[in-house]
């Protein structure tokens, strides 16, 4: 049996999301591409995070705290669905459960594109969540496999699931942040950095100074200035001020020469 939380949104007759950001933790997303979703939003199109976690393990605050956190974090965002799974914080392994999770969550919310973690990284949790995100977008989209939708606030786990039709994302992308690797492109989120930095530091219990975890986390008034020049850094490579990293498996497809962005010399 599955079990899910709640999230910001689960009208299953609600549209289907335009993004869907996919992260280990809560707060991960707010780092890797928080100011892109933020964009994407001020454009009209509707984004949502998947927390495969609810951050029980983490050295600072409780998973409750990290709830609300993270819901402060989203509405920073304008994204308009959040949840988090049951899978334990420390632990994501890419199991077949695991991956029916977000294969049902995938089906759920029909996202166009869908943003994982690069596979690469210090942390299990974030290259492994990477490969099972990528293995349950490939099952969303197999129509011989079942799957149903998640208890909502409105339909209690005794009444009948209802069946997902399959769905498989368009284009998948990643968010290199967390890894030293030359991205295949950079969004410019110059205009959404404040608001991004915002909703990092919506994680009072995360990034607030304390004793717990000092030699871990940064002191708060380093924050700001790492988080601006790693934004910098990926904005120079853009030719902006500030940016985020991705990468794409893909190769890209270019209409017009004259039309390509970011000068050569």
């Amino acid at each position: 049996m599955l079990f899910w939380n709640k999230g910001l949104l689960t009208d299953m007759s609600s549209p289907p999301l335009d993004i869907l950001a996919i992260a280990a933790h809560r707060d991960d997303v707010e780092q890797t591409c928080g100011g892109t979703l933020l964009k994407m939003g001020q454009r009209g199109q509707r984004t949502g995070i998947l927390d495969l976690t609810q951050g029980e393990m983490g050295t600072r605050g409780s998973a409750a705290d990290r709830a609300r956190e993270a819901a402060d974090a989203a509405t920073i965002l304008g994204a308009g669905w959040r949840r988090a799974l049951d899978i334990p914080d420390g632990r994501v392994e890419n199991t077949w459960e695991n991956r029916l999770k977000v294969a049902s969550v995938i089906r759920e919310t029909r996202p166009r594109v869908v943003i994982l973690p690069y596979w690469q990284g210090r942390h299990p949790d974030h290259y492994t969540t990477s490969v099972l995100g990528y293995e349950a977008c490939f099952l969303a989209g197999l129509s011989k496999l079942a799957l149903t939708s998640p208890p909502s606030a409105t339909k209690s786990v005794a009444d009948k699931a209802e069946s997902l039709a399959p769905h498989r994302p368009f284009k998948i992308i990643y968010a290199t942040l967390y890894y030293d690797v030359r991205p295949t492109f950079v969004v410019d989120i110059t205009r959404q950095f404040e608001p991004k930095l915002a909703s990092i530091l919506a994680y009072k219990t995360q990034f607030s100074d304390q004793e717990a975890g000092k030699d871990l986390f940064p002191a708060h008034d380093e924050i700001r200035a790492r988080v601006d020049s790693m934004a910098r850094y990926y904005g120079m490579l853009g030719g902006v001020t500030h940016a985020e990293p991705f990468l794409q498996k893909e190769v890209g497809l270019v209409e017009d020469l004259l039309a390509i962005p970011v000068k050569s010399i």
